[in-house]
Formats: C-alpha cells, structure tokens, sequence
C-alpha cells in the first residue's frame, strides 16, 4: 500500500477509490465532488469518517463488509472470483 494511502484518515477507501481512478479515470472524481456538493452518488464510512450524501434508501446502497476486503480489479475479469476462496490470478 502507498505511503500516502496509509497515512490517509480513510486508507481503506483511498485505496480503492486509487484503484477505481485507474480503471475509470475522472468520472471517480467528478462522482465524489458531486457527493460532498449534496448530491447523491458517492458515500463513505471508515474510522468513524464519512464523506460524501448519504443515501436516503436501501435501493440505492451499496454496503462493503469484510467479504470485499483483500479483493481486486484484474482486466479482463468476469467476476467468477467473486463469493469464493480463490483470486482472480487463481482462477485462470
């Protein structure tokens, strides 16, 4: 992990967000200004911080647990990894 990534008050969520920026470039950004502006779109909790509009109802929610920790993005992935024991580098 990034020195900076671990040094940041939500290090789980800024790695990802890192990852997500390198798959899809500044729609991640644009999503999260959008969030803090009061829009919904992007929210996030971690180490009691929460940053972004929270959600006003369940439809409209993704909820991360410790089933996507340690989890990846890997091109070309069809998503079969996910649910299961194996990586992604595993599986092909």
């Amino acid at each position: 992990m990034d020195m900076l990534v671990r040094k940041h008050p939500m290090p789980e969520i800024a790695a990802f967000i890192a990852d997500l920026r390198d798959a899809f470039g500044e729609a991640v950004d644009e999503a999260i200004a959008r969030g803090k502006a009061g829009q919904p779109g992007f929210y996030a909790v971690e180490n009691g911080r929460a940053v972004g509009t929270k959600p006003v109802d369940d439809f409209n929610r993704w909820v991360a647990d410790d089933s996507v920790v340690d989890r990846h993005y890997c091109k070309g992935c069809d998503g079969q990894c996910v649910g299961t024991e194996a990586r992604c580098s595993q599986r092909r």
